[in-house]
C-alpha cells in the first residue's frame, strides 16, 4: 500500500518518532513517500529502519508557499498516486486544503490528519486565521487524530471537528526501558555524587530550553544538565548557559536514536515547554523509572503517577522549587520513579496505540491491514 506523509517538519520530535515507529512496524506492507514543509528538516529519516521502502522526492509539489488554486491542484494530482494520505500539524494544512477543494472532483485517497500541538505563537491562544483555515480544510478528512484531552477539546470547540476527532494516546515499548542503559551519552562522563537533570526535545522556541538552563544554573555545582535533541535554538541555549556561568555543566550531544538505551543515565526528566500535549519524552522517562518536573502544560499532570503530580507546577517559582526538591532527595526520586514506571506499563504501552492506529488506518483502507503481527 502506498502512503503519502505530509509533515510540517521531519526533524525528530514526538510526532516524527511516533510516525517512524509506525512505519517501521508496517514493514513490507507499505511504501512511504515523505514531504516536509521545511525541506531541509529531515533528521527523523535516520530512525527509519533500513528495510523500509521510503522516498523523499525532490520533484513533488511543495507544502510551503503562497496558498493558491494552482498549488492546491498540483498537490491534489500528486495525492492520486497513493492509497492513503497522512498529514501532520499546521505545516501540512495546505495539503489538507488541497484535499478539501479537489476531493469532490477527483478520485482522491482518504486523508487522515494528525495534530500534536502548537509552536510558541499558538501556545496560549490559537491564531484566529489559522482556526478559520482549519475549519474550512478539515471536513473531507477521514479523521482528525489527537493525543491529548486538551487537543480533543480544542478540536471540538475551535475547529468544529468534534465528530471526526479521535484521541489516540501516544505509546512506547515500555518493556524496552526496564534495564540499565546500554549506550553512552556523548560528552557525559558521570562523576561521583553528580545528579543528572535531563531532557529530550527538539531545540525549538516553544520548548523554552533557556528557561531550563537558568533554573539548573541556580542549583548546586554537582547538578548537571543534559539536553538531547537538535534544532534551530541550539546556539541560543549555549549562549544562555555561558551567560549563566554553567557552560561546563551543560551537555548537548545532539540527536540520539533509541532512547531506551540511554535515557536511564538521567536521574530525572525536566521539561520547560510553553506548550505540550502528551509528550513522548515523559512516557519514555516514566518507563525508565524516572520522576518528572514540568510546567503544568497539556496532559502532563494527568500522565504521571499521582505521587509525581505536585512536581507539575504552574509558575516559575514553583518550577525552581520542584527542581530543588527533586535533585536533593535520591529516595524521593526512586519512589516517584517506581510509581511512574508502573503507570507507564498500565497506560502507555505501544500495543494499545498500535491497535488504535491499525483500526483507524485499516478502516480508511477498506479493511486492509497495515501492521505486521496485528
Amino acid at each position: 500500500m502506498r502512503l503519502l506523509h505530509l509533515h510540517s517538519s521531519f526533524s525528530l520530535g514526538g510526532k516524527e518518532a511516533r510516525a517512524v515507529r509506525l512505519m517501521n512496524l508496517m514493514g513490507s506492507r507499505a511504501s512511504h513517500t515523505i514531504l516536509s514543509a521545511v525541506p531541509d528538516a529531515l533528521g527523523a529519516r535516520d530512525a527509519i529502519a533500513p528495510d523500509i521502502d521510503v522516498a523523499f522526492p525532490a520533484d513533488a509539489p511543495p507544502l510551503h508557499g503562497k496558498p493558491g488554486p494552482a498549488r492546491y491542484r498540483d498537490l491534489a494530482r500528486y495525492m492520486q498516486r497513493f492509497d492513503l494520505v497522512l498529514s501532520y500539524n499546521w505545516g501540512s494544512m495546505d495539503g489538507v486544503m488541497a484535499h478539501r477543494l479537489f476531493a469532490p472532483f477527483r478520485d482522491l485517497p482518504p486523508l487522515i490528519h494528525h495534530e500534536d500541538g502548537f509552536n510558541e505563537d499558538e501556545s496560549v491562544r490559537r491564531n484566529w486565521k489559522r482556526n478559520a483555515f482549519r475549519r474550512l480544510a478539515l471536513p473531507t478528512a477521514e479523521a482528525l487524530v489527537v493525543p491529548s484531552a486538551l487537543l480533543q477539546r480544542i478540536a471540538a470547540d475551535e475547529w468544529g471537528a468534534r465528530r471526526r476527532t479521535q484521541m489516540i494516546r501516544n505509546g512506547i515499548d515500555v518493556a524496552a526501558y526496564a534495564g540499565a542503559p546500554t549506550a553512552a551519552i556523548p560528552g557525559l562522563e558521570r562523576r561521583e555524587g553528580e545528579v543528572i537533570v535531563g531532557t529530550v526535545a527538539g531545540l525549538r522556541k516553544v520548548k523554552d530550553l533557556p528557561r531550563l538552563v537558568r533554573a539548573v544554573a541556580l542549583l548546586p555545582a554537582h547538578i548537571r544538565l543534559v539536553i538531547v535533541g537538535e534544532g534551530p535554538e541550539r546556539g541560543e541555549i549555549l549562549s544562555e548557559a555561558a551567560a549563566c556561568g554553567m557552560a561546563d555543566r551543560l551537555v548537548m550531544p545532539g540527536f540520539m536514536a533509541e532512547p531506551s538505551r540511554w535515557i536511564g543515565h538521567f536521574d530525572l526528566l525536566a521539561l520547560s515547554s510553553q506548550s505540550e500535549q502528551q509528550p513522548i519524552a515523559v512516557i519514555e522517562a516514566m518507563a525508565a523509572g524516572l520522576p518528572v518536573v514540568s510546567p503544568d502544560v497539556g496532559d502532563v499532570a494527568a500522565m504521571v503517577a499521582p505521587d509525581n503530580r505536585r512536581f507539575i507546577v504552574a509558575d516559575e517559582g514553583g518550577f525552581r522549587a520542584a527542581l530543588t526538591d527533586m535533585v536533593g532527595d535520591s529516595g524521593l526520586r526512586a519512589r516517584i520513579g517506581a510509581a511512574n514506571r508502573r503507570a507507564a506499563a498500565e497506560r502507555f504501552d505501544e500495543s494499545t496505540m498500535v491497535a488504535a492506529y491499525e483500526n483507524l488506518y485499516g478502516r480508511a483502507l477498506g479493511g486492509r491491514r497495515l501492521f505486521s503481527g496485528n
